[in-house]
C-alpha cells in the first residue's frame, strides 16, 4: 500500500478534483477503439515496457494491460511513459471481491490512469472512480477464473449494465469472446441496449474484427492475439493492420 500512496502523491490534486459526468470523454469516432494490452492470458508480460516503446508510435491511441504481473513501480513508470507519448489509458482488474476491485481502482488511481476496466461492480468502486477521475466499465454476467469466464444469459446482462449505468458507471467492460453462450448475439444485445461498451478478451480474427464493427462497440481490446502473431509477423505492424481495417470504409 505505501507504493499506491507514494502514487497517489505523485498524482497530485488535479485527478481528485475531477468528479461526476465523463460521458463527454466518450470517443467520437465512427468505428471500435483498439485498446492495445500488453498482455497475455490475463496478467501483464513482463516485457510491456520494451513492447510499448518499439511501437508507442503507431495508430493505436489507446494502451493498458493488467493490475497483475508487474511490481507496481514498473506499472507506474509505464502509464507516465504512455501518457507523455498521448496515449489514453487503461488498467484491466481481474477480480471478484469488493476489497480486491477497489484495490485495483486505487492502483488506478495511483498511477493516473484514464480508465479502469473489469472488477465486479460495486457502488464502493463507483463512487472512487468518479472521485478520482476514472472512468469505469465494470464487467457484467458472472465472471470467473483467470483467463476469465463469461456466463449468464444476455437479458441479465443487459438489466444489470443498465442499473451500472444508473448508478453513475461510465461504461460496461463485455467479455464477449469468453462467452459461454452465442458471443456474437451478446455483443450485439448489450450494444443496442447500452453504451458505451468494450469488447475484451479473446479477439482473435479478422472475424471477430468484423462482428465487433457490425456490433457498434466503442471499444475493443487485443492482448494475447498480438503476441501469438495473429495478426502478421510484427508487433506494431499487427496494431496498424487492425486499426486500419477497423477504420476503412468496407460497405
Amino acid at each position: 500500500r505505501s507504493a499506491v500512496a507514494a502514487g497517489k502523491v505523485q498524482l497530485g490534486e488535479k485527478r481528485g478534483e475531477i468528479v461526476g459526468h465523463f460521458k463527454e470523454g466518450i470517443s467520437m469516432n465512427t468505428h471500435p477503439e483498439l485498446i492495445v494490452m500488453l498482455t497475455y492470458n490475463d496478467v501483464t508480460v513482463p516485457q510491456a515496457a520494451e513492447v510499448f516503446a518499439k511501437c508507442e508510435h503507431t495508430r493505436a491511441r489507446y494502451w493498458g494491460f493488467k493490475e497483475a504481473g508487474l511490481p507496481f513501480a514498473e506499472m507506474r513508470d509505464l502509464f507516465a511513459r504512455m501518457k507523455a507519448c498521448g496515449k489514453q489509458t487503461c488498467l484491466e482488474v481481474v477480480a471478484y471481491t469488493e476489497a480486491e476491485c477497489l484495490r485495483g481502482a486505487e492502483m488506478a488511481a495511483a498511477c493516473g490512469c484514464d480508465f479502469l476496466l473489469g472488477t465486479v461492480f460495486s457502488e464502493a468502486v463507483n463512487a472512487y472512480c468518479r472521485a478520482h477521475g476514472l472512468r469505469y466499465m465494470p464487467f457484467v454476467g458472472q465472471v470467473t477464473g483467470r483467463p476469465s469466464v463469461l456466463e449468464g444469459t444476455a437479458e441479465e446482462m443487459v438489466c444489470e449494465a443498465k442499473r451500472c449505468l444508473a448508478q453513475g458507471a461510465y461504461g460496461i467492460d463485455l467479455l464477449g469472446y469468453r462467452y459461454t453462450g452465442d458471443a456474437p448475439a451478446l455483443n450485439r444485445a448489450l450494444t443496442a441496449a447500452v453504451g458505451p461498451v468494450c469488447i475484451a478478451g479473446s479477439v482473435n480474427s479478422y472475424a471477430r474484427l468484423a462482428e465487433i464493427r457490425a456490433a457498434g462497440a466503442a471499444y475493443f481490446t487485443i492482448g494475447s492475439a498480438f503476441f501469438d502473431h495473429v495478426f502478421g509477423d510484427d508487433f506494431a505492424a499487427q496494431i496498424d493492420a487492425v486499426c486500419a481495417y477497423m477504420e476503412a470504409d468496407h460497405a
